[in-house]
């Protein structure tokens, strides 16, 4: 409803129709008599120039319709902000009657759009991109500015959530110049394989966002074995409304880290498949090397999450593996990670909530 008021125009007259012919025409006339002729070879030239045109003597002109005064008429003090059709001078009751905050230098479209390469690209390339597709330039500082100063919350599920999964992923921090770079992890969920968050150095931040959702239950907590992830999953939720499975796939590539007898290692993912852990463990009894032995401890330690996943599968009752999760990792980190990247520390919680942001779809334009 809405977005049909803000799209909705009125029919204009036939009489409106040419008055608004006749000024189009007079426009171009003007723009065309102060353009030199070397702009206007070929279509590239053509529209470059007319963007440039449009941004710096049209756009500004038109984009109001608050009020018919004229801005040469408005006493009061005038600041300049950017919008995506130029650069406006704006009153201070006007950016309050429009919602805008005081002294605010981009418009909510034109800060959306520099969100959104902010979180694809580095601020440098974002401040290219953003000129190249826009034809307005915002510097790279004001962006990194512009990213640290957000408060993005994250999103509340709409719907009740029936699995959550977490992994860690890394991030290289900046050290001091001539210093081997240090990396860091930052943990990341997923809830119902459809919503990310991010955390860099606040599990607690990461608890109260997945504890303040509608948590079904049972709730699956899919997860690898990395003990770090389980100790999470041990303050979300209950014991009694957990379900805590060991992914499948991580589960499978430890069995074949043992190695020998390919007989052997084919009949214990058998056994895995249905969840029998005992017997899966007996294959190995006779075997002394290391391999063998951290496996079976593995088993041992993560027995209770080791499930009959061809049941649960066939039944398509829940998820089997993390994938979800190893997804989101690798999608936050397409940012993190970028050739080069190292990263002061106060920086990483900004990025990591811009980079969710948009996975989440915050920046819907």
């Amino acid at each position: 409803m809405e977005y049909a008021k803000l799209t909705r125009t009125k029919v204009m007259t036939p009489e409106e129709t040419q008055r608004l012919k006749a000024a189009i025409t007079e426009i171009a006339s003007i723009l065309y008599k102060n353009t030199s002729p070397e702009a206007l070879e070929n279509l590239e030239g053509i529209e470059k120039t007319v963007r440039t045109q449009m941004l710096s003597s049209v756009s500004p002109q038109i984009a109001f319709f608050l009020s018919n005064k004229q801005q040469a008429q408005i006493k009061d003090d005038l600041d300049k902000s950017r919008i995506c059709v130029g650069e406006l001078s704006i009153t201070e009751k006007q950016a309050q009657k429009l919602g805008l905050e005081p002294r605010t230098h981009l418009s909510p479209v034109l800060e959306k759009c520099s969100l959104r390469l902010c979180a694809n690209e580095s601020y440098q390339n974002a401040e290219e991109e953003l000129e190249a597709l826009t034809g307005m330039k915002v510097g790279h500082s004001t962006l990194h500015r512009l990213v640290i100063r957000q408060d993005l919350q994250l999103p509340e599920a709409l719907q009740a959530i029936p699995e959550v999964s977490l992994d860690g992923g890394k991030v290289r921090l900046r050290t001091p110049k001539g210093q081997e770079c240090e990396w860091r992890d930052y943990k990341a969920v997923r809830l119902g394989g459809i919503y990310y968050g991010a955390f860099f150095g606040d599990h607690q931040a990461l608890l109260d966002w997945v504890n303040s959702q509608r948590l079904i239950n049972p709730l699956v907590c899919l997860g690898d074995g990395h003990d770090g992830v389980w100790k999470l999953f041990a303050e979300i939720g209950n014991s009694s409304s957990r379900l805590e499975i060991l992914d499948w796939y991580h589960l499978r590539e430890n069995l074949h880290k043992v190695g020998g007898s390919l007989k052997r290692l084919k009949q214990a993912e058998d056994f895995l498949w249905t969840g029998q852990v005992n017997a899966t463990i007996a294959l190995f009894a006779d075997l002394n090397k290391k391999q063998a032995k951290n496996f079976c401890a593995y088993l041992n330690k993560h027995r209770n999450r080791i499930v009959n996943y061809a049941y649960y599968q066939a039944k398509q009752l829940c998820s089997i593996g993390s994938g979800a999760v190893e997804s989101a990792i690798k999608q936050i980190g397409m940012r993190l990670k970028l050739s080069g990247s190292q990263w002061h520390p106060e920086n990483v919680p900004p990025m990591l909530q811009l980079r969710c942001a948009y996975l989440n779809g915050q920046f819907a334009i």
